[in-house]
């Protein structure tokens, strides 16, 4: 009976998985009618609403500018002047947009004035998230400093979220809304993990690779909601709020600065509301698409890794992203930076400042800079609805990819791996891994998965990376 049971999983599964490509194919065609050019050669002829004034990339020019981007290419060409200028016009322009955008979204916020009961609204939400961290346990680090920010921002008459004075809007300022908080947070995630699961045991890096599909399928359901009336999003903006589905505040808040900075509030806070409520969204997913063989499955304990391999893996990381991929190198680098005077030993005071006291401030500041920008008009929109609603669809895709992905490794592999761990691929770190564990041990209490599932997990952090270094390569440069 248990073996009918799985054989009927397995076909659920791959039934699943086959309408999920099938819904992505069938979205690919759709409007593939319309060029936005003369020629017939672009594998994305399609005008997505919004990107009329954005270059279209083919195949050709995709692998092309991702190679003009790579560290070798950089290092053996030299510009011409010709190309020299042309660079400096193409950011003085892309800086000219930006500034376009933010003042054409400030207008439209400013069009739609507040009403009391939004207020409301917002502060039930923002109690709301509090609870959910305080007395349900729901990643109290981030959700109460969330929520609290939340709640302030929408007092009325406090104008803590007004500029150029009000505390919120400095902390907005000074570190959300740029690179400067996600760097060094990325710095503390660094200092706090252990690469060791992932060395030991390399094959689950293609768990969190697989993973990252819910941040290209994405790309998709952004395209099919320009089809419903009010919301309206552009190529740059999809890969802003596609990166959401790696389940990484910093990476979110990273990518929507130098595609989208005029959606980076509601992005930020759909990116780390999901990484809050991982506990919650993830474990229905993983039971769905697993059976209770599989979700038992014990593996073996991972080998030892030596302290000159801990050493030499955050460098070679860096090596290789500048090399290939420089435009992920601020995020992969500060990651690595973290990570190596943790593991060199000789700079403890530095790496105990940076996974400890430094992280805990930039984390309040982040969550109350994060939860600043829950207010009414620009939550209550209906693009910032669409963004929550992908952001939800993209996180529960990326789940689903991982656990895919296991079991089809399962076919090939002598030594199964539990499929559970594959949830993990997810950058939410160690969230997304103690999840994992906590549902293998509902199944076994002597199961211990969490030292396995950090091998995705890790690894979902660096493909989510280079995920945002592809992007903005593509589309930023």
């Amino acid at each position: 009976m248990e073996t009918v049971l799985n054989k009927n999983n397995k076909y659920k599964v791959f039934r699943a998985s086959a309408i999920v490509c099938l819904i992505a194919l069938s979205l690919s065609f759709v409007g593939c009618g319309k060029g936005s050019g003369s020629s017939g050669n672009y594998a994305s002829t399609t005008i997505v609403k919004g990107s009329e004034n954005i270059k279209p990339i083919s195949v050709k020019s995709f692998f092309g500018n991702v190679a003009k981007n790579t560290g070798i290419y950089k290092m053996i060409h030299t510009p011409t002047p010709e190309e020299a200028a042309e660079e400096k016009a193409s950011k003085e322009q892309m800086e000219i947009v930006k500034e376009e955008q933010m003042a054409q979204a400030a207008a439209d916020l400013a069009s739609h004035p507040v009403k009391g009961w939004q207020r409301l609204v917002m502060l039930a939400i923002g109690f709301l998230i509090v609870y959910l961290g305080a007395a349900k346990g729901f990643e109290p680090l981030l959700l109460i400093p969330i929520g609290f920010g939340t709640i302030l921002v929408n007092i009325p008459g406090a104008g803590m979220g007004d500029g150029p004075d009000g505390m919120l809007h400095i902390i907005y300022s000074a570190g959300v809304g740029n690179e400067f908080f996600p760097m060094l947070i990325f710095m503390g995630i660094g200092a706090m993990t252990d690469f060791g699961p992932l060395i030991a045991n390399p094959k689950t890096a293609l768990l969190g690779g697989a993973a990252q599909l819910g941040v290209f399928a994405t790309l998709f359901g952004v395209a099919s909601m320009n089809f419903i009336p009010g919301i309206d999003y552009n190529m740059k903006q999809a890969c802003a709020i596609a990166i959401i589905g790696g389940a990484d505040g910093p990476t979110s808040i990273y990518v929507s600065g130098k595609l989208a900075p005029e959606m980076m509030a509601v992005i930020a806070v759909a990116a780390y509301s999901y990484m809050a409520l991982v506990p919650m969204i993830q474990p229905p997913i993983m039971k769905l698409l697993t059976s209770k063989k599989e979700r038992t499955i014990k593996m073996k304990q991972l080998r030892p890794v030596s302290k000159t391999e801990r050493i030499l893996f955050p460098l070679l990381l860096l090596v290789v992203t500048i090399l290939l991929l420089p435009p992920a190198a601020p995020l992969i680098g500060m990651l690595a930076f973290g990570n190596f005077i943790k593991e060199i030993g000789c700079v403890q005071r530095l790496s105990k400042t940076v996974e400890n006291e430094l992280m805990n401030i930039v984390s309040i500041l982040l969550s109350l800079g994060v939860g600043s920008q829950m207010t009414p008009e620009k939550i209550m929109h209906a693009n910032s609805l669409g963004i929550i609603v992908l952001g939800l669809l993209a996180f529960c895709i990326a789940t689903m990819g991982g656990l895919i992905m296991a079991k089809i490794m399962n076919l090939f592999l002598k030594e199964k791996i539990n499929p559970l761990i594959g949830s993990a691929g997810v950058s939410a770190v160690p969230m997304a891994a103690r999840v994992a564990n906590k549902v293998g041990m509902s199944e076994d209490p002597t199961n211990f998965l969490l030292m396995h599932a950090m091998g995705p997990n890790v690894s979902g952090v660096i493909g989510t990376a280079i995920a945002a270094g592809v992007f903005i390569s593509t589309y930023g440069m």
